[in-house]
């Protein structure tokens, strides 16, 4: 049988590791597509750069073109990130009858519908495994082993960059600041690493997992979106010691009202295992109506655990490469003519508990006036803390655990506690998912 023949965008860190899987696993591999697949030619920005991988036998370019437009390519893996120039790539290699594999989540995320479209038009594949919490396969996970069930649910620490961040200011009393420039030292965070800390890398990530969950087209700039930045050690502490850890998660909802999409820092119970995913690594909760509550964790980067996910999708397409389109698992897991045009809440339609924290002159009357406020929302409290002021320090902090309820009520309380002349600074607030 004919072998399939690959051509990469991008051999660096995830292309090199591609590359090296492919040549080191060829037999298993071959055993599994049920074909020899070998990566015939590779784009580089260097020529002189020494790679990761054995090159002897591809042929290096500086022209990405020449991959997509190569007679003898069957699938082009891109690898290359960003959106413009991959975008353009991916096209035109869907325009030429070539079935496409990336690990490019903002390209995904960005651009997906219009990609899935053209694909569908041509009757070839583009699979995003890779594009997604690196080696854990989540994908395939939810588009085809969680096929039967309604999903409601999909959390998930799906940034491994403030993952170590946050682990590392909890357990060892680190700010942020510093913690971060070790990051950046570790490979672990770019120069400029705003997509990681301020939660636009997991806002990607989960535009992609939201749709394939619920069947819905992606939107990424429906979704909520905070960082981490501004966290402090003090909350970091403090829910500590109130039995939660602070989790920077994606989060999706879906129910009869529609959906939510958010990204942002949350407390959970320290007892549920996904508050115990720790450094680098991914989890992802995902809630099925059949199958309960789901786990899925493992390595949300590198170079082997990416090209893991890579060239499972390479032997994906070498499996169905002659299967007619149709009979082929959909792009987003729902067949194109039957995606739901659910409506995505508002954020003051959020729903689910909060910490709030205030600083507030240490006066008599105080926690009446502020208890008196979140009455007249009708938000029931959980939990009310008072920490111990600090030797010579005139204010307290106060830490409010609210049930679930509407964002609306809660920023509508917020907004009057803070023109209380007794409140000291800006509220912080956190919310808070029991994920039960």
């Amino acid at each position: 049988m004919k072998s399939i023949k690959v051509g990469i965008l991008g051999l660096g860190t995830v292309g090199g590791g591609t590359a090296n899987v492919l040549q080191r696993n060829a037999a298993e591999i071959t055993r599994r597509a049920g074909r020899d697949i070998e990566v015939i030619i590779a784009s580089v920005r260097d020529l002189t750069r020494e790679r990761r991988c054995d090159c002897s036998s591809l042929h290096l370019t500086t022209d990405p073109a020449e991959v997509v437009n190569h007679p003898d390519v069957d699938i082009v893996v891109e690898l290359i990130g960003g959106e413009t120039q991959a975008k353009d790539l991916v096209l035109q290699a869907i325009d030429n009858g070539k079935h496409v594999v990336t690990a490019n989540k903002a390209l995904i995320a960005l651009h997906g519908n219009e990609i899935f479209a053209a694909a569908q038009e041509e009757g070839v594949s583009v699979l995003f495994e890779a594009a997604v919490a690196g080696g854990i396969s989540i994908i395939k996970s939810i588009r085809e082993g969680m096929a039967g069930n309604r999903i409601d649910l999909v959390a998930g620490i799906i940034n491994g960059t403030g993952n170590f961040i946050l682990t590392e200011m909890r357990d060892k009393g680190r700010p942020f600041a510093e913690v971060l420039t070790e990051a950046q030292a570790l490979g672990y965070a770019e120069a400029d690493p705003t997509f990681d800390v301020e939660g636009i890398d997991a806002a990607h990530k989960l535009t992609i997992l939201a749709s394939i969950a619920f069947g819905i087209p992606l939107q990424f700039e429906n979704v909520y979106t905070e960082g981490i930045s501004e966290l402090s050690l003090t909350d970091v502490a403090y829910a500590e010691e109130l039995g939660y850890r602070i989790k920077h998660l994606g989060i999706a909802k879906a129910d009869a009202s529609g959906v939510e999409l958010r990204v942002h820092p949350t407390l959970i119970p320290a007892k549920r295992l996904i508050a115990n995913v720790n450094g680098v690594m991914n989890a992802v909760m995902v809630r099925g109506d059949a199958v309960g509550n789901t786990l899925h964790y493992g390595a949300g980067a590198g170079a082997e655990p990416t090209a893991s996910a890579v060239v499972a999708d390479i032997v994906d397409v070498a499996r169905t490469i002659t299967a007619d389109p149709h009979s082929r698992v959909p792009h987003l897991a729902f067949q194109p003519d039957a995606l739901a045009n659910l409506p995505i809440k508002a954020q003051d339609e959020f729903k689910c508990a909060y910490y709030l924290r205030f600083e507030v002159n240490d006066v008599a009357g105080v926690m009446s006036q502020l208890s008196a406020q979140f009455a007249d929302q009708d938000i029931s409290i959980e939990a009310i803390t008072q920490k111990e002021p600090q030797p010579g320090d005139d204010f307290v902090s106060v830490i409010f655990i609210t049930q679930r309820t509407l964002e609306g009520r809660v920023d509508r309380a917020i907004k009057r506690i803070e023109a209380m002349q007794d409140v000291r600074c800006k509220t912080v607030k956190i919310r808070v998912e029991h994920l039960n």
